[in-house]
């Protein structure tokens, strides 16, 4: 599979849909921020690391790929629910990179410049995150 940038895709999402991705994320956000004010920040930081969108990122994925098969005149229940879960596992293995870049932030932020370790962390996710997308790839 190549990785590819399909734009056509933003004209065919709705608003509502994009409406349900906003509030999901938000109220993840809002729901760690309560977290870490009551029981401090490492915990609430732990919530912020979930990937708010995925969830309604996920359902939208098997929505658009059963209704694509509907139309060819297919039960498109099994293909949408592979299509959200390759999707699992591509964000699976951005979680592993985004572990790495906390890592480097938790490690790095108390004794060097903010900029340069949130540089350092970027580069870390990416080179994590693109070694375990080459592994999957030959496995």
């Amino acid at each position: 599979m190549t990785v590819h940038l399909d734009f056509s895709a933003l004209t065919k999402t709705k608003r509502s849909e994009y409406a349900v991705r906003f509030l999901f994320g938000g109220a993840v956000t809002m729901i760690a921020g309560l977290l870490a004010e009551h029981f401090g920040p490492v915990l609430g930081g732990l919530f912020l690391a979930f990937p708010a969108i995925f969830p309604a990122s996920a359902t939208l994925v098997e929505k658009h790929e059963k209704q694509k098969k509907e139309k060819a005149g297919m039960n498109g229940v099994k293909r949408g629910r592979q299509a959200a879960a390759l999707d699992a596992r591509g964000a699976a293995m951005g979680c592993l990179g985004l572990i790495c870049f906390a890592i480097v932030v938790w490690k790095a932020l108390p004794v060097w410049n903010a900029l340069l370790v949130l540089a350092l962390a970027t580069a870390a996710w990416l080179g994590v995150a693109t070694v375990v997308w080459n592994i999957r790839r030959r496995c």
